[in-house]
């Protein structure tokens, strides 16, 4: 594998609210050194709503001689929001990439994550659309190819290094718009026999393959559901999470068994780039003596985050680590 790396959140922004309220930038100097000395990580995926975090980080990152995903993460904006987004960012993308090796990520599952491809009035509304409906499946491809090869113009004005999309495999993306063809492919108990096969037919299709966006939660039983690992958490009524619901165990091997193999299979398949999803999740608190409380079990961080922003590696990193390091 060419690029072993892992997400690191800068900050998801949904209206106007910015999930990560604090943005220290020695902090983030910090996570990134332990990105690449400890985990072995020789890229990045730099995931937020915020270009000038974006960019504060891409500079970090371009001094340790990182390699950058730099990835604006639109959440409920029009298409001509995110276009200005994408805007805004790629400039500020191709000033780092006069230092570093950067490849732009335009958008993550734009299809459900935003207004304007399928109806519904949030995420859980517009996947609900989806389900048992490959007609609808299809005409939000057709939109979402529509808005890729204008956003992926709009980029091209201001970026000149190598661009992606981050795709659910249904969006079915026009690849031949992008250098990279990065897939958000997530192993579950129902795919679980095919996985490693679909896995060698994306990369069979041509075009270097990027897997991003899987990993799982740090509960017993996470894995076999690994796309709604973070269902087991209650959300208060402006949607922040504020409980484990009854009946779940805290497993950090099960999150760490789970990257390993995955990853394992990622490198035996031939895939370019893998970014695990991801290295800390700070609003999902770790509260070892409160299990009810202790959010962090249901986050996919592979470190734990403490009430007063300490954080601490799960099994999960040395896991993923070990397997950077050999690979």
């Amino acid at each position: 594998m060419r690029a072993k790396g892992i997400a690191y959140d800068t900050g998801f922004v949904r209206h106007g609210d910015i999930s990560l309220k604090t943005f220290d930038l020695d902090e983030v100097r910090r996570d990134l050194t332990a990105i690449r000395d400890d985990l072995h990580c020789n890229a990045v995926h730099l995931v937020g709503g915020d270009p000038e975090r974006l960019e504060r980080a891409a500079e970090i990152a371009a001094g340790l001689g990182l390699e950058i995903w730099f990835s604006p993460y639109p959440l409920e904006l029009t298409p001509s929001e995110v276009l200005d987004l994408f805007a805004d960012c790629a400039r500020r993308a191709e000033r780092v990439r006069a230092h570093a090796e950067v490849v732009f990520v335009t958008g993550v599952e734009l299809s459900v994550m935003n207004p304007g491809f399928l109806p519904g009035d949030d995420v859980l509304q517009r996947v609900e659309q989806l389900m048992g409906r490959p007609e609808r499946m299809r005409e939000a491809g057709e939109r979402l190819n529509a808005f890729l090869a204008e956003a992926v113009g709009v980029v091209r004005r201001h970026f000149h290094g190598r661009l992606t999309y981050a795709c659910i495999p249904f969006e079915n993306p026009d690849w031949d718009l992008f250098d990279i063809r990065s897939f958000e492919l997530i192993r579950s108990a129902e795919v679980a026999g095919v996985y490693a096969e679909s896995i060698r037919n994306v990369v069979a299709q041509g075009k270097p393959v990027a897997i991003t966006g899987f990993g799982t939660a740090a509960w017993h039983g996470s894995g076999a559901i690994a796309p709604r690992s973070m269902e087991i958490v209650e959300h208060d009524e402006a949607g922040l999470p504020v409980r484990v619901k009854d009946g779940y165990v805290r497993d950090e091997e099960e999150q760490a068994t789970y990257l390993r193999e995955v990853l394992e299979t990622f490198e035996a398949e031939g895939v370019d780039s893998a970014f695990v999803y991801m290295f800390a999740l700070a609003n999902y608190t770790h509260r070892p003596d409160d299990p009810s409380r202790d959010l962090d079990m249901a986050g996919p961080g592979i470190v734990k985050v403490h009430e007063d922003g300490r954080w601490e590696p799960k099994a999960a990193f040395g896991a993923v680590a070990e397997v950077y390091a050999r690979i």
